[in-house]
């Protein structure tokens, strides 16, 4: 499944893609929303693994995982799981590719593609104080459906860290 865009190509992960992984996972290690998600190994073994596991699962549509693509490299990852009757997403760029339209432009793309295969509600889930990640899913369509309270870490105590965590949603039928 290869699907294109003025500027992308999106397809499903390959086991080839652990190089391009581990360096997004690195880089959004970096950043200040790192504490917004699950923690990646960046051991190379387990990505390779990881990165195994997640092409051959995207092949039985029960969730999948798409390599976002310029002409030259793999831009960031956007995964879709089916749930309660639609599909739960999520998605990760790296951060020299933040702000350019391509994480929107591969998400319309997507949601479009999902929605005629039969795809009527989406769910994401973001850190409310993950302003940009707010920003694209309401620019998407997405409205805010409720809030949780995430922990992904603790403290030096062991104590769980909190935030505050928005559960979006998008009916297209």
């Amino acid at each position: 499944m290869v699907l294109q865009t003025a500027r992308l190509k999106i397809r499903y992960i390959e086991p080839d893609d652990w190089n391009a992984l581990i360096e997004i996972w690195r880089d959004f290690d970096q950043s200040a929303f790192a504490k917004y998600d699950v923690p990646h190994s960046l051991d190379e073994a387990e990505v390779r693994e990881k990165t195994k596991r997640w092409a051959k699962a995207s092949l039985h549509q029960e969730h999948m995982f798409f390599a976002v693509c310029n002409q030259r490299e793999m831009l960031g990852y956007i995964d879709f799981h089916k749930n309660d009757g639609g599909y739960e997403c999520g998605y990760c760029f790296h951060s020299k590719f933040h702000g350019m339209g391509y994480a929107r432009e591969s998400m319309q793309m997507l949601l479009e593609w999902l929605s005629g295969d039969g795809g009527k509600r989406f769910v994401a889930r973001t850190a409310l104080n993950n302003l940009p990640s707010v920003k694209l899913l309401a620019s998407l369509g997405f409205q805010k459906a409720g809030e949780e309270r995430v922990s992904f870490y603790q403290d030096e105590t062991g104590a769980d860290i909190y935030f505050d965590g928005g559960i979006f949603m998008m009916d297209t039928g």
